[in-house]
């Protein structure tokens, strides 16, 4: 007998809570939180059950705009199933843009010796 091909929903998930702004069908955009993330796919909260083969379209932090179809829905929550793959440790990353330093004030430290204030 021979083996199958591993399923979509085989994938590995992410379990993580990520807001993310979410179109379902002619809805117009809301935002609801991810709760587990995937290459192919997404659970997301839902106020209510949506029918199966609805397109989606989101914009996922760290990855951008991705599409694809209701795959399953229960009372609270659906499954998204995407229509190209994406690769979900970007939306883990908390880098959007240049790398910044905060001030000493922020990171608990004393003023630096070089800013010319005086210490009191």
């Amino acid at each position: 007998m021979a083996q199958s091909e591993p399923s979509k929903r085989q994938d590995k998930r992410d379990s993580l809570f990520l807001s993310a702004s979410v179109t379902i069908g002619a809805e117009q955009a809301f935002i609801t939180r991810v709760r587990n993330l995937s290459v192919g796919g997404m659970m997301i909260d839902v106020a209510s059950d949506l029918e199966p083969g609805t397109p989606v379209v989101a914009e996922l932090r760290g990855i951008g705009e991705v599409s694809g179809r209701i795959a399953w829905s229960s009372p609270g929550r659906a499954g998204v199933a995407f229509d190209t793959e994406i690769d979900p440790r970007l939306a883990r990353s908390t880098s959007t843009g240049p790398k910044t330093v905060a001030p000493d004030y922020l990171r608990n430290r004393e003023p630096s010796r070089r800013s010319g204030l005086a210490v009191r």
